[in-house]
């Protein structure tokens, strides 16, 4: 496993084809697409609006991804505590680190297989109209970073817990407050009572805010930073948990 300098490789290509060595894999992409198709043509009136792009899609994307990656991420940790093989995996002859890095990626790629499954949606509305190519670009970018986000949340829910239920529930709730945490109604109630520099804070850790901005085809170095950063600390802290649960 160690032979190639890079054992995360290893990782990620055993953990990634586990996804489609069951029925699994296909059921939720079956899913993820149907939903994907309700929400952009029915719910977003993509015909309707009479204008050719994916806004509908992209405003959707993020409550999507709210229930769908926390049920990729919440098997990445829990289940292997769950059977007693974390421990096999924590003393392989390869750093902690590189192990959640593989794992990680194995989730994010296999999430990103499905949204790129969508780009039929894409061709549909190439063929209506003329839409701005470099916008949709943007928002795809956009959705693959927000999933990568939360399936990182995910991991660090799902390294505390052996029960796949709990790490679910726990990484719904922590994404919807991160989600969130930028609406006026949010907001508002802090003004009341918090500094003016805490509401700040707390309004520029909303996912929605930075994903809005890509989505319109703005990739500003901030928004992207904001996702990389969050991703690379959420990893970081699955890490330092699951040394620490192993250690305690």
């Amino acid at each position: 496993m160690t032979g190639s300098g890079q054992p995360w490789r290893a990782i990620f290509r055993r953990e990634f084809r586990a996804y489609f060595a069951t029925p699994l894999a296909a059921v939720f992409l079956v899913v993820f697409l149907f939903l994907a198709g309700i929400f952009t043509f029915s719910l977003g009136g993509l015909y309707e609006r009479g204008q050719a792009d994916l806004r509908p899609f992209f405003d959707f994307a993020p409550w999507l991804l709210l229930f769908l990656a926390p049920a990729i991420s919440m098997r990445l940790w829990a289940e292997e505590r769950r059977l007693g093989t974390i421990e096999v995996l924590t003393t392989l002859p390869l750093p902690l680190w590189q192990a959640v890095l593989g794992k990680f990626l194995a989730a994010w790629a296999f999430s990103v297989v499905g949204i790129v499954l969508t780009v039929p949606l894409w061709m549909t509305v190439s063929w209506l109209g003329d839409p701005d190519q470099g916008m949709i670009v943007a928002g795809y970018v956009a959705t693959a970073l927000m999933a990568g986000l939360f399936l990182a949340l995910g991991g660090v829910v799902s390294a505390l817990t052996k029960n796949q239920v709990i790490a679910f529930v726990v990484t719904v709730v922590a994404c919807f407050l991160l989600m969130v945490s930028g609406f006026p109604v949010v907001l508002d109630f802090l003004r009341g009572w918090a500094l003016p520099g805490v509401v700040d804070a707390v309004a520029s850790l909303s996912i929605l805010t930075h994903f809005t901005s890509l989505t319109r085809g703005v990739l500003d170095l901030r928004d992207i930073a904001y996702f990389i950063v969050g991703i690379a600390t959420f990893v970081m802290a699955t890490a330092f948990l699951i040394d620490w649960k192993k250690s305690a």
